[in-house]
C-alpha cells in the first residue's frame, strides 16, 4: 500500500492518521514537500528523524521551500526502487529532484523545490535558501529521466503545481518561475494518471488528474501487484515449510 499526503512542516501528529498507521513493512508514505523535519540539525531533531526512520514502512518526501537545504545536501545518496534518494535515517529518505521510482508496480516522478512568499523576511533571519528553486542541471536530469521512461509515468509528486494550475486556482499567480513553466511542459508532454502537489495548503481534487493535498491522506493500491506479492509470500512459505520437513525414512522392503 502507498499513502500520499501534503506538507507536514515537522508535525509528527500526521503519522497518527489511521491510514498511515495501517502501513506495513515495505509499504510507502510519500510527502509532497515541506516535510519540515530537517531544519536546525539539533539533537532533538536527530532523535525525531531516527524515530521516523525506524518505522516499519518507508517514508519518502520531495523537498518544498521550508527545508534546510544546506543540511539536506549533506546526506548520502543511494539507489532505491530504480531511482536516487538521499538516505536520511533508516527507512526515511528524500527523493532527488527529477528521479523516477518504481514502487509497487507504479512509476512515480518526483521533483521538489518551491518558491517562498516571504523571501525578504527569511533572508533577514538567514532561513532562506537559494536552493529552494531548482538548478538547470536538475531540470535537465528530470527531463532525461522522463524521456527514458517513455514520457509516461503513473503518478507525479511535486511541491509546486504547474504554472497553468496556479493560474486556474488563482494561487500566487505573481510568483511563476521557470520551474512552473517546466512543469507545464511535463503536463503537456508526459502521460500520467494523477499529479499530486502540496504548496497551496488545501485538499482539492481538480478533475481529471490533479490533486492538491494538505493534511489529507490518499491511499494508492495496485491490485495486480498485491495479488502477485501474496502469491510470492504463499510460495515462499510453502518452500520454507518443505525445507523444514524431515525426509521420509528409508524403507527396508525390497518389494
Amino acid at each position: 500500500m502507498i499513502c500520499i499526503t501534503g506538507d507536514m512542516h515537522g508535525d509528527l501528529s500526521r503519522f497518527n492518521d489511521k491510514r498511515i498507521k495501517a502501513l506495513k513493512k515495505n509499504d510507502f508514505l510519500i510527502v509532497c514537500g515541506d516535510f519540515g523535519f530537517i531544519w536546525d540539525g539539533s539533537k532533538r531533531e536527530q532523535r525525531i528523524l531516527k524515530k521516523i526512520g525506524k518505522k516499519r514502512f518507508y517514508t519518502l518526501f520531495v523537498d518544498g521551500c521550508h527545508e534546510n537545504f544546506d543540511l539536506l545536501e549533506k546526506y548520502p545518496e543511494r539507489d532505491l526502487c530504480g531511482g536516487i534518494v538521499h538516505q536520511i535515517s533508516g527507512n526515511l529518505m528524500h527523493i532527488k529532484r527529477g528521479t523516477v521510482l518504481s514502487i509497487q508496480g507504479f512509476k512515480f516522478f518526483g521533483f521538489g523545490g518551491g518558491q517562498t512568499k516571504e523571501i525578504d523576511i527569511r533572508r533577514e533571519s538567514n532561513t532562506w535558501f537559494e536552493a529552494e528553486l531548482p538548478r538547470n542541471d536538475e531540470i535537465e536530469y528530470a527531463a532525461e529521466n522522463i524521456k527514458n521512461a517513455g514520457n509516461e509515468v503513473d503518478y507525479i509528486v511535486t511541491h509546486e503545481p504547474p504554472a497553468s494550475m496556479k493560474e486556474f486556482l488563482g494561487f500566487e499567480v505573481n510568483q511563476i518561475s521557470y520551474m512552473h513553466t517546466f512543469f507545464d511542459k511535463i503536463k503537456n508532454e508526459c502521460k500520467f494518471k494523477m499529479w499530486f502537489f502540496g504548496k497551496a495548503h488545501i485538499n482539492k481534487l481538480i478533475p481529471p488528474k490533479y490533486r492538491c493535498l494538505f493534511d489529507e491522506v490518499v491511499v494508492l493500491k495496485n491490485e495486480q501487484w498485491d495479488k502477485e506479492q501474496k502469491l510470492l509470500r504463499k510460495n515462499k512459505h510453502k518452500t520454507k515449510k518443505n525445507e523444514n520437513t524431515p525426509p521420509e525414512p528409508a524403507s527396508d522392503s525390497f518389494e
